[in-house]
Parts: structure tokens; sequence; C-alpha cells
């Protein structure tokens, strides 16, 4: 593997990484502080927790991964 492919895949698996433990993380204490809050509405007891997890980990996921590639897209661009 070239020495800029690696790179670029460090690059992309660590702004993934990060994007869903920051997505879960956040989508995971909103749902949590819904249930908490003290006038509870019907969307937020229809929600599945599990659920709005997974959307939160996978929006972080796709983020990041776009986060890497448009930092990649510019740094090549602008050598």
């Amino acid at each position: 593997m070239d020495r800029k492919v690696k790179r670029l895949v460090l690059l992309v698996v660590s702004c993934s990484a990060a994007g869903v433990i920051l997505g879960g993380t956040a989508s995971w204490a909103e749902s949590k502080q819904c249930l908490k809050a003290t006038h509870v509405t019907s969307e937020c007891l229809t929600q599945d927790p599990v659920m709005n997890t997974l959307q939160g980990i996978s929006t972080g996921f796709i983020a990041g991964a776009g986060a890497a590639f448009g930092a990649a897209w510019q740094l090549r661009h602008e050598e």
C-alpha cells in the first residue's frame, strides 16, 4: 500500500470512529433526557432508544467519513 493511501485510510477510520462515538453518545443522551423531562411527549414515548442510538451512530459514521474525505480532497488540491 502506498504511504498516501495508508494515511487516507487512517484519517477516514479515525474520523469515522470519532463520529460513531460522538453520534451514538449524543443520541443516547438525548433519548435519556427526553424520558426525564417534566413534560414527556407521546413522540418521546414511542421512540425506541436503541434505534435512536443506532441512527446517531450511523449519522456520525457518515459525517466522520465525509469530513475525512473532504479534508483529504482539500489538502490534495492545495498541493
